[in-house]
């Protein structure tokens, strides 16, 4: 159960449903930490710096909505957020395979089986599946934000958002990569604070729409991969191809 000074603020996030917020909190602590999934550190402070501010995330998110979780990680803000709204249809996007084995065992022990699905691969993996077209992306410290845009807005459906969790560095960073939010797709990044008034301080959200839908330019293939006398050693194939796989996501 959460520690005294935060009963009240988990109770009101969790509602009903605290008592399965701290079985997720127990699993944290436990197998989490055994498996390298959360700081031994963070254990003591689970709830205040993992559980509590993720959950109030789920104030910006509609009735019904379909998330997508990118780098879910151990389960935040995805499984909380899960946790916090069952009315949500959540799928967490992960490319790690122990990580996404945590996350399925949870899913499971949780009894979260009908609202959350666990998918192992990067997010350009997942665009074009049945995940992508979400109402709303969310991640947390998965990376800075016009790298997050990249990989997420292609996820998101004309009119989505992306919800990224932040720290202090946001303002920053929405100032810094706002031309490339632009280019990918996404409108102005505003900054939102949930939780104003339950925790101190508030988690920093930025929040982006996709305005529109941004097809990638592949670069066209050089005159001299094309002219006669390639032979199999040439760019066009075989080792130097240079379609090595990017480790987004």
């Amino acid at each position: 159960m959460p520690p005294e000074e935060f009963a009240a603020v988990a109770a009101q996030v969790f509602g009903d449903r605290l008592a399965l917020a701290s079985e997720y909190a127990r699993l944290l602590v436990t197998d989490g930490v055994v498996r390298g999934l959360i700081g031994p550190r963070e254990a003591p402070r689970i709830w205040e710096r993992h559980l509590v501010n993720c959950a109030v995330m789920s104030e910006m998110i509609p009735n019904g909505a379909s998330v997508l979780d990118v780098g879910s990680g151990a389960g935040l803000p995805g499984i909380v957020l899960a946790v916090a709204r069952p009315d949500l249809t959540i799928t967490l996007v992960e490319p790690l395979a122990r990580r996404t084995a945590f996350l399925t065992e949870a899913v499971t022990a949780l009894g979260l089986e009908a609202a959350v699905t666990v998918v192992r691969g990067r997010a350009d993996e997942v665009v074009g599946g049945p995940a992508a077209g979400a109402d709303v992306v969310t991640a947390r410290a998965v990376a800075p934000l016009d790298r997050l845009a990249g990989w997420c807005l292609p996820l998101a459906r004309v009119g989505g958002r992306l919800l990224a969790l932040k720290g202090s560095s946001a303002a920053d960073e929405a100032d810094e990569h706002r031309a490339v939010i632009a280019e990918l797709g996404g409108g102005e990044p505003v900054l939102r604070l949930c939780g104003t008034g339950l925790i101190d301080p508030p988690a920093t959200v930025v929040e982006i729409v996709k305005e529109r839908d941004v097809v990638p330019v592949r670069p066209k293939p050089s005159s001299r991969a094309e002219g006669p006398g390639r032979g199999a050693g040439s760019r066009t194939g075989g080792r130097g191809s240079g379609r090595g796989r990017s480790r987004r996501g």
